[in-house]
């Protein structure tokens, strides 16, 4: 989430509650999971090799379901391990696959981006400290993905 973001979240706070206390003044706090009109289903996914089945991948928009690693026990988000193409709307049975093949218990960070200039080209092209340019799909401060386990 960048800082601008956080600032216009606070900014519209203020207008609409008006000024904090210093004590009661705090930033949102990001979260991760399913959204009203974005959701995985992680239950019941599958993995053959370094082939992963999810059941359902909704996204309002053309876009992504990406995997990013964990590194040192922490998502990383700087890099992808595996990304393919959704199109807006529910599809089932979304296959992605990632390299290198996980061993059992891997952890990654399941999620959606949007296809932005809707070119069907994955671009992870970092277009500032903390966006890359097919951008990470949010609902509010909800990020849409999930921490998950290579079965």
């Amino acid at each position: 989430m960048t800082k601008i973001y956080l600032a216009a979240a606070a900014l519209a706070l203020t207008m609409v509650a008006g000024p904090l206390q210093a004590e009661e003044q705090a930033e949102p706090q990001m979260t991760i999971g399913n959204g009203e009109n974005n959701w995985i289903v992680t239950d019941g996914a599958t993995r053959d090799g370094a082939t992963f089945t999810f059941p359902e991948v909704h996204i309002d928009g053309n876009g992504w379901l990406v995997m990013h690693p964990f590194e040192d026990g922490k998502p990383n988000g700087n890099i992808y391990v595996g990304h393919t193409y959704v199109a807006s709307g529910t599809t089932k049975d979304v296959d992605i696959t990632v390299d290198p093949a996980p061993s059992t218990g891997d952890m990654f960070i399941v999620m959606l981006h949007r296809d932005v200039d809707e070119d069907k080209e994955f671009d992870f092209v970092f277009v500032d400290e903390n966006h890359v340019e097919d951008r990470a799909v949010f609902e509010g401060t909800k990020m849409i993905g999930h921490a998950y386990a290579a079965p």
